[in-house]
């Protein structure tokens, strides 16, 4: 069956599915293989449970006149999700960078939601088959659509910007992310500029850190829109940034106080305030929808816990927004600091440096007690009567146990494998 009449079919569903445990009525259920099951095995229940059709790639199990055989179901996915893209022809803005995506993506929709009907990506369903799902869920009356991309090898990006087709682009930064995927920094830079390649390529614009020296360079030959710290000449100039541990940003005559931890979060709300001012946002209502934003998911969340104020940011890690963490946590003006470090995933053969670099950081720092969780980071363990090693959550919990912690600024960083957010129970 031809992509236009499935398209024909998709347009008298609700919505997609491929997770029978979720499916909802008058879905359109599609058969994706995973690394241990064959969901193909799953179409005659996703139609009991109220799937209207079912894609598969193996006849098989074909059920009736309600099953649509293809040659390859996620192909098929992410085929339909371009026609579908093309079919509504509304404006999208995409997003990627090593850190923040997520965080931007949301300040980004609260901002534009002033004025338009928009729909961005939910949660992290950022890659080959989030970002298909993301533009399936956009429907006619969505007037912009916001995507978020992530990557850990090179092309990934050319190849999400190809289905999904972005007439705004931005870039949070070039972080030490995903080093493994993509062989280094450079290959990291290279990746994530494929972004830029793609709105070059088509005349379409890009939002801009001027202050970010890679993506000023990168961008040289495409259409932007700025903002900057330090050039008055930017879209938009900001005059003053503070963070203390909120981030409050001053632009235009107008103060913005966020409910965001740190400094490295002043660019994921300049971004959403130079994207909302393209658009047209009034400064008043860009005020409003960033300071009604909360975030969550153990991003950046501020906790208060008995006597204890907690800095959640269990989410993910890497050596980037480890540093910056770190960097910001140690600059707060807040006495009694404890650190809860856990081991950053997916660094390849620079995992050992990179986590060596980490214990190095906080080497000096007598006045706060750190703690480091997991393997990576007990392969650097020193001598320190300020720094402890644990090589499990378990270890370092049976310690913890025992600790009363009282009156404490308490940051929790890890990547999402270590699942940092545990210690809440500690606490």
């Amino acid at each position: 069956m031809e992509i236009k009449n499935i398209h024909n079919l998709f347009l008298k569903c609700n919505s997609v599915s491929i997770d029978t445990r979720k499916i909802e009525e008058n879905s359109m259920f599609f058969a994706i293989k995973g690394d241990r099951f064959d969901a193909n095995t799953f179409a005659e229940e996703a139609l009991k449970k109220g799937a209207s059709f079912v894609i598969i790639d193996n006849n098989d199990y074909f059920v009736d006149e309600r099953t649509i055989v293809v040659k390859n179901t996620l192909e098929t996915l992410q085929e339909l999700s371009k026609f579908h893209r093309k079919f509504l022809k509304l404006p999208i803005v995409a997003l990627t960078g090593s850190n923040g995506k997520t965080t931007t993506k949301e300040l980004i929709n609260v901002v534009l939601s002033k004025k338009y009907n928009t729909k961005a990506t939910v949660g992290n369903l950022n890659n080959h088959i989030g970002v298909p799902l993301t533009l399936l869920s956009f429907k006619p009356e969505t007037e912009i659509g916001i995507v978020e991309m992530g990557a850990n090898h090179q092309k990934e990006i050319e190849f999400l910007c190809d289905i999904a087709q972005p007439d705004f682009g931005y870039i949070t930064n070039f972080g030490k992310a995903h080093l493994e995927g993509f062989g280094g920094t450079e290959g990291v830079i290279k990746g994530k500029s494929e972004m830029y390649n793609f709105l070059s390529e088509h005349d379409k614009f890009v939002f801009v850190n001027l202050d970010d020296a890679i993506q000023k360079e990168k961008t040289e030959n495409n259409l932007r829109i700025t903002f900057s710290q330090t050039d008055k000449n930017a879209s938009v100039f900001i005059n003053a940034i503070n963070a203390n541990p909120f981030v409050e940003i001053d632009y235009n005559g107008i103060k913005v106080k966020s409910n965001l931890i740190g400094l490295y979060n002043a660019n994921n709300i300049n971004a959403a305030i130079t994207i909302g001012r393209y658009f047209k946002i009034s400064d008043i209502e860009i005020k409003e929808a960033v300071e009604s934003y909360v975030p969550e998911n153990n991003r950046s969340q501020m906790l208060l816990k008995n006597s204890n104020e907690i800095i959640l940011d269990a989410y993910n890690a890497n050596p980037s927004s480890m540093e910056v963490a770190i960097k910001n946590f140690l600059q707060l003006e807040k006495k009694d600091k404890i650190a809860i470090l856990g081991d950053m995933f997916e660094l390849g053969e620079e995992s050992f440096q990179e986590h060596q670099n980490i214990v190095a950081l906080l080497k000096e720092e007598t006045d706060v007690k750190t703690y480091f969780i997991g393997s990576h980071f007990y392969a650097n363990k020193i001598e320190s009567n300020y720094l402890f090693f644990y090589e499990t959550f378990d270890a370092f919990a049976t310690f913890f146990n025992e600790e009363k912690i009282q009156n404490k600024m308490i940051l929790i960083k890890g990547s999402r494998g270590m699942a940092l957010e545990r210690t809440l129970e500690l606490l």
